[in-house]
């Protein structure tokens, strides 16, 4: 993908993200939420033991102090040991302007999350947090490793990560669509603006250095 792809599919990702809280929030000033109504009604009728305790590990694992802190400096240090420091540099600043525009959405809309919850959460339901962390998550992997096998795996773990939340009834559908088009969105964009330096090869020192290790 070029960088002015990159670019504009970034910009349209978040632009969808800001249309589609508008629509769901009254902002607009009609209600578009016949559709998470139902889709939340459907979730509960799939409720089983297995199902909820698997939804109750992805809460855990795509929120709070794992998501936030441990996630991102694990891939961090990963990437650090394969000697690839610009790419650590870009994972970090992609999960923190994902983590940013998650808050301000959701101050911005500060939409109600819906009544039968099964866990407890934050202020704001939309954009889905979590979706928005699993979504930055793909993006990196697919943008640092191009493979056929990783987006498979990473659209796997939004769908997953997404089917959770409203299985949990703590996230409406459609936020968890803007929660993935939150993180493709802080993703592209950082990659647009940065893709080109953190694939750039080694300098001479930087290679000589690497060798005498």
């Amino acid at each position: 993908m070029t960088r002015r792809a990159m670019l504009w599919w970034g910009v349209g990702a978040l632009v969808a993200a800001v249309a589609l809280g508008a629509a769901t929030s009254g902002v607009l000033g009609f209600d578009a939420t016949m559709i998470d109504i139902w889709w939340n009604g459907e979730m509960a009728q799939w409720r089983s033991d297995v199902v909820v305790g698997a939804a109750y590990v992805l809460n855990d694992v795509g929120g709070g102090w794992i998501a936030t802190f441990a996630i991102p400096i694990a891939i961090a240090v990963v990437l650090l040991l394969m000697r690839r420091w610009r790419a650590a540099v870009f994972a970090l600043l992609a999960f923190i302007i994902s983590a940013g525009l998650v808050q301000a959405l959701k101050h911005l809309f500060g939409r109600a999350r819906p009544e039968d919850m099964l866990v407890l959460s934050d202020y704001g339901s939309f954009p889905s947090g979590h979706t928005a962390n699993a979504a930055t998550i793909a993006a990196v992997a697919v943008l640092l490793f191009p493979r056929v096998w990783t987006a498979i795996v990473a659209v796997a773990w939004v769908v997953a990560m997404a089917l959770s939340r409203t299985l949990l009834s703590v996230h409406w559908m459609s936020d968890t669509i803007g929660g993935a088009l939150v993180g493709i969105a802080a993703s592209l964009l950082l990659a647009a603006a940065m893709l080109r330096w953190v694939q750039q090869k080694p300098s001479s020192v930087e290679g000589a250095e690497a060798l005498r290790q």
